[in-house]
């Protein structure tokens, strides 16, 4: 990872400091000393702290370094819409130049140590903005923001250049935006808007001017945060102090990489105890994507398919386009919570109802049949001939006279319906100018959610102009795909903050009594054999077959008449990773002779590989159930990550897995399993028993404890297979792999 980490998460940031300036660590959470119960059994923070970002966003004193009014230099325009926005929000500008008496018209300042009072951010126009920081620190001045490229986005050299920076952030105390950032944070925010706002968030200043053009069509935003290279302050920050702020309804955020995993899920579960919605485009889905971002800002984009586990499992919405970005991000900072999930499409034409619905379906939307009550009431104004069960088709003639509000009204009435999508694929006065008013009108009577998707190219009709856009009930669209995508992260987002508990309140903040043994059985830097990997488990309270070590053909009968005919034996040593292939194990053998053959080929393998081995395991041979895999490996930006799969070869040819990053609760070790491809496996298929579910979720548990406690000691664990036997009768580890750091 580039730079160093520090932000929401104020241990690390701690840390980072104390480092720098060569003191010894020392935990702080919330302002105060870490207590045990702050800390989980890693010693990192179980919460986000805040940072007080008032002053950055609204100053009342700051100094424009590098100031300008040469006319055709860029520091010029700069330091104009700084003095600009300055004068907005009220806050005193002190220019600051060595040669410069005045910079328009304004009293200049040859350095920051001469000015005449504290201020509460220095703006750097300067091409290194490394020699600064120590004067801003004498200074006391509170934040700084750097506009300077040539950093981390540039390669090695700009990599190392940004470790200056931060190292010299860190010792300063002042809290830094930047670099390689713009001016979109003073920007011109209409104040004429009413109601929850959106906040957002990039690392990437023009990607953000989709939703920040928002508010021409009535949609307030209240910050803009851009984040650029994140040297310190990053978007995990923002999205702390977003939540917290009572006017922001919404976070939107547009993000190349993360800086540092844990400090993102942090933030996002402050967000998620609060209720507050976060939307977000995340670049690298491809390799292309990641790559083009890592030159951007120098972030790490990380494993995509963690990266969006990780999302899902704190409720960030995660969207593709920028266009789903801002319709879905206003939509969630201006609906109220739902009343029901069921949607009715009502439209003037079965073909468009048709058309909605069967995408609203797909996307697993909700369209319940309506009553036969209801229906018999919506054909007092819609003829007997169409449609009205869901989606509900009025022909058209209805909408022109009083039956049409009349419509409106009685399917909002339905207890089932929770939102109201009307889709107009174009405009058709004045029938049209009569539908657009009657759902604002009934909208504004209502406390369920009325969408209209308005289809018409132009847009400049007056129907939507002024009486759709003008309201800020109605929550207008301009296509089928970004309306449901809309509605569905709308209600999943109600769901979710109505079940959530965050896992973080549970994580474990002391070691098990499995702790000191596990460790004990760990070798730095080596893979352990199959047994010693066993053992390992086993301290986890994880079911291992019936097994023996042997060194002998003979002790190898006398193991498998203990076990119990028929065995398997497999060759144990350290440096094997693929048995199977090797063929270093024997299934199905039933006779003393057998196992004496097995021996004798499997040690004669071995000795042919050049593979040392610590013996030969007589295992039970275990063959009802389903095979699975669950397993730990590193992720860099989140760490220990824990997967589960379909085991056996189908994990490398199906790649059907699920993933979670530590902590979380039986919820989510419980819709691991549901999220497989292959989950009908569980239930049971071609005459075979359901499996025992719940012992697979015990396992992942387990699992999930031994990453938490071990996961600086263990780089990879994986058992393949775990045997998930009939229900009732539990998991079995029949192999193992683990990998010491």
């Amino acid at each position: 990872m580039l730079g160093s980490t520090h932000g929401t998460l104020t241990t690390d940031s701690r840390r980072a400091r104390v480092i720098a300036c060569g003191e010894q660590p020392s935990p702080v959470v919330h302002g105060r000393p870490a207590e045990p119960d702050d800390l989980d059994v890693s010693g990192r923070p179980l919460y986000a702290a805040v940072p007080d970002l008032d002053r950055f966003f609204r100053p009342e004193s700051v100094a424009v370094v590098g100031a300008s009014d040469s006319d055709g230099r860029p520091n010029a325009g700069i330091t104009r819409q700084l003095v600009t926005w300055a004068e907005r929000v009220g806050a005193r500008l002190h220019p600051v130049h060595p040669t410069r008496p005045a910079v328009f018209g304004i009293p200049c300042f040859p350095s920051v140590g001469e000015l005449p009072e504290r201020v509460d951010l220095a703006v750097l126009l300067v091409g290194d903005p490394v020699p600064v920081i120590a004067e801003l620190a004498d200074a006391k001045v509170r934040f700084a923001v750097a506009f300077a490229s040539g950093f981390a986005e540039t390669g090695t050299e700009g990599a190392a250049a940004q470790s200056r920076l931060t190292a010299a952030v860190a010792r300063s105390g002042l809290r830094l935006l930047g670099p390689n950032t713009n001016l979109n944070a003073f920007e011109r925010f209409r104040d004429d808007l009413e109601g929850p706002a959106i906040a957002l968030i990039t690392q990437s200043g023009h990607q953000g001017r989709p939703v920040f053009a928002l508010q021409e069509l009535g949609i307030r935003l209240s910050h803009w945060a851009p984040t650029g290279n994140e040297a310190d302050l990053e978007s995990a920050d923002f999205i702390s102090y977003f939540a917290e702020r009572p006017e922001v309804g919404a976070i939107a955020c547009y993000l190349e990489g993360l800086k540092d995993g844990r400090s993102f899920l942090l933030a996002a579960d402050r967000a998620a105890r609060r209720g507050v919605p976060v939307v977000a485009v995340k670049v690298g889905r491809t390799e292309t994507g990641a790559r083009t971002a890592a030159s951007h800002t120098g972030k790490l984009t990380g494993s995509d398919a963690v990266v969006d586990a990780a999302m899902r499992q704190y409720g960030v919405i995660r969207v593709d386009g920028l266009d789903e970005l801002q319709d879905t991000a206003a939509l969630l900072a201006r609906a109220r919570t739902p009343r029901a999930d069921g949607v009715v499409v009502y439209s003037i034409s079965g073909g468009t109802g048709a058309h909605f619905a069967d995408l609203a379906t797909a996307a697993g939307l909700s369209l319940p049949t309506l009553s036969p009550a209801k229906q018999a009431e919506l054909h007092t104004w819609i003829p007997e001939y169409l449609n009205v069960a869901n989606p509900v088709d009025n022909g058209g003639h209805p909408v022109g006279d009083m039956r049409g509000r009349k419509i409106i009204d009685a399917i909002l009435a339905d207890p089932s319906v929770g939102v109201l999508i009307c889709p107009v694929t174009g405009p058709f006065p004045p029938m049209s100018d009569k539908l657009a008013q009657d759902l604002v009108d009934a909208a504004e009577r209502t406390d369920k959610l009325v969408c209209v998707v308005w289809g018409s190219p132009v847009g400049t009709e007056s129907a939507y102009r002024e009486t759709l856009l003008g309201s800020a009930r109605v929550a207008t669209f301009r296509t089928f795909a970004n309306c449901i995508t809309a509605v569905r992260a709308h209600l999943e987002h109600h769901r979710f903050a109505a079940a959530y508990r965050s896992p973080f309140d549970e994580a474990p903040r002391t070691h098990s009594p499995s702790f000191r043994k596990a460790r004990a059985l760990m070798r730095p830097g080596q893979q352990l054999s199959e047994h010693a990997a066993k053992q390992l488990l086993r301290t986890y309270g994880i079911r291992v077959p019936r097994e023996q070590l042997v060194t002998s053909a003979a002790a190898a009968v006398r193991a498998a008449s203990l076990v119990g005919y028929p065995v398997v034996m497999k060759a144990s040593g350290a440096q094997i990773a693929h048995k199977t292939e090797l063929g270093l194990v024997k299934v199905s053998v039933t006779s003393a002779s057998q196992v004496r053959d097995a021996y004798r080929e499997l040690t004669d393998i071995a000795r042919y590989e050049g593979i040392s081995l610590d013996g030969v395991l007589v295992c039970q041979m275990v063959e009802r159930g389903v095979e699975t895999v669950v397993g730990v490996t590193h992720d860099p930006l989140f760490g220990p990550t824990v997967t589960v799969g379909l085991g056996g070869v189908l994990v490398e040819v199906l790649r059907d897995v699920a993933v979670r990053v530590p902590p979380f609760g039986e919820d989510q070790a419980r819709a691991m399993p549901a999220e497989l491809r292959g989950r009908a496996l569980f239930d049971g298929v071609r005459g075979g028993p359901p499996v025992d579910v719940d012992a697979l979720v015990e396992v992942i548990l387990r699992v999930q404890r031994m990453a938490l406690e071990l996961g600086d000691d263990i780089a990879e664990l994986d058992i393949n297979p775990l045997m998930v036997l009939p229900r009732g009768q539990g998991a079995v580890a029949l192999d193992a792999l683990v990998v010491c750091h």
